[in-house]
């Protein structure tokens, strides 16, 4: 990885020559800045699609939105690296789905040191035996859900942020795993703190998965001020569907949800997936 951070300096060198600065990249912005993103495992053989053709792109997107915080999903430990070696401001907690430790995928949240501040973290599977690695119920794999007792440091606010990936095979993994998640964050909100869902759900809006979830918090898209309805999944030019998230419950308004359809380094896409992002307000 200390070639690509080193190609990356260089194109980032050139490219501050070459583009101004977009008045989005600095204006102050009112509220919380929230993105999900599944990155797409970089272990995936998608040819000119792979990780090493298109980091650069994912930084480049971050430096673009400028998140406050991130839920990633399907990162390895390496591609987690990249992006905190290549972009300074900001850090990251979570751990491998497979051990615990740094095997696998992580449910990653990136932060910006600069805006927010993490005071507690932890992970937990999606399964009968959360506590420790394991495959929950139908579950074609190991699932995770990684949170974390945030503070604004503009506002003063705290807030708790969740960040998973459901299963994409099983229904009573889907629908268990969500019906988890939501008695953990019973249990560690014990301050009735806002609280941020972001991930990948493997389901569309109209999912019965989503019916409980729809009774106890909103969905960033569906209530946002400014919002649109464009698919998540792009499966490289051949998916379609929305099947990623940001819920939120205890914050004041929604003002504006977007799906991130630019390209970034001249890539048509990122990721199989497009990120999206939400503001939302104390």
């Amino acid at each position: 990885m200390k070639i690509l951070k080193v190609s990356f300096a260089v194109m980032a060198l050139l490219m501050a020559f070459q583009q101004p600065m977009d008045s989005k990249q600095t204006e102050e912005r009112d509220g919380l800045k929230v993105v999900s993103f599944n990155i797409r495992n970089g272990e995936a053989n998608d040819g000119t699609n792979s990780w090493r053709y298109r980091c650069p792109a994912t930084i480049y997107m971050i430096e673009d939105q400028k998140p406050d915080i991130m839920g990633l999903q399907e990162a390895y430990s390496y591609q987690v690296l990249f992006i905190t070696e290549n972009l300074l401001d900001y850090k990251a907690v979570g751990v491998g789905r497979e051990d615990g430790k740094k095997e696998g995928e992580h449910m990653s949240i990136l932060y910006n040191k600069k805006t927010v501040s993490l005071k507690k973290w932890g992970t937990f599977w999606l399964s009968e035996t959360p506590d420790e690695p394991s495959q929950g119920w139908d579950g074609a794999c190991r699932r995770t859900a990684t949170w974390a007792l945030m503070k604004d440091r503009k506002s003063g606010n705290s807030f708790l942020y969740v960040n998973t990936h459901l299963d994409h095979v099983g229904k009573e993994a889907q629908k268990n795993g969500l019906a988890l998640i939501m008695s953990r964050i019973s249990g560690i909100n014990k301050d009735n703190l806002p609280v941020v869902l972001t991930g990948d759900f493997n389901v569309r809006p109209d999912d019965p998965v989503l019916t409980e979830l729809d009774k106890t918090m909103k969905s960033a898209r569906a209530t946002a001020a400014k919002t649109d309805s464009h698919d998540t999944f792009n499966g490289w030019g051949k998916g379609d569907g929305v099947i990623d998230y940001i819920y939120y419950s205890g914050f004041s308004s929604c003002p504006e949800f977007e799906t991130i359809v630019k390209k970034y380094a001249d890539r048509q896409f990122i990721s199989d997936h497009f990120p999206i992002s939400a503001i939302l307000e104390f």
